[in-house]
């Protein structure tokens, strides 16, 4: 079929983990719902500064998953 270099650029492992990566979320048109991390940071409840600076420090090491979904919990919580 396609030549070499066709291929869907490959996700980083980080991003794996945060689409792999569920939520309960109790809130918003979220609720009773299981949701991706990643799904949670890129709605309209995470502020695009945020989400970058999120992702940056996720992709840096800096912030574990663990980390990641209590920030992300808590602010769409609170939205």
């Amino acid at each position: 079929a396609g030549k070499e270099g066709d291929d869907p650029p490959k996700e980083e492992p980080w991003q794996t983990a945060l689409k792999t990566t569920v939520v309960d979320i109790e809130a918003g048109e979220f609720k009773g719902h299981k949701v991706s991390l990643w799904d949670l940071l890129h709605s309209h409840y995470i502020p695009e500064e945020n989400r970058k600076e999120l992702l940056e420090l996720y992709e840096a090491g800096e912030l574990t998953l663990e980390q990641v979904k209590t920030v992300v919990s808590t602010i769409v919580t609170r939205a």
